[in-house]
């Protein structure tokens, strides 16, 4: 079996890479804990139509809940297989059991592990209270970018 954790979110990268920096890469499949967000723009010229790929981020593996042990490890992995690009920004992880929520973030270059701190609100759920205190890192995230 395993714990599963469900991860949402993205990891920006700038500038994005380049085709040639993707090609051959096991984060475009489904070899580690995050793949790359490929993106495609496709041109026509006159000789022929030319389709230019490129990564603009890091991503969950999977949609579904999945057994990520290796997250922190795998992106990290990415940030020193492409030195000269920049990561930025988080995952949100949310494990088996209530109230198992974390952050996967890349700050100055670095990957931490962030927990968020639970405050029992009156009148609100649970669910209500955990999903404040998430838009409150969020927002924090933000203003500190």
């Amino acid at each position: 079996m395993g714990y599963c954790t469900t991860v949402s979110g993205e990891i920006k990268i700038r500038p994005p890479l380049t085709n040639r920096e993707i090609a051959g890469s096991p984060f475009v499949g489904r070899d580690r804990d995050v793949r790359l967000v490929i993106e495609e723009v496709t041109t026509e010229t006159d000789d022929g139509t030319l389709t230019r790929r490129t990564a603009t981020a890091l991503k969950a593996s999977l949609e579904e809940p999945y057994k990520a042990y290796h997250l922190m490890e795998h992106i990290t992995e990415a940030m020193t297989t492409w030195p000269g690009h920049e990561f930025s920004g988080h995952l949100e992880c949310a494990g088996e059991e209530p109230g198992d929520l974390w952050r996967v973030a890349v700050r100055d270059g670095r990957v931490e592990r962030v927990h968020p701190r639970i405050i029992w609100t009156p009148g609100l759920t649970e669910r209500e209270q955990l999903l404040a205190r998430l838009a409150e890192l969020d927002d924090a995230d933000n203003g500190a970018a």
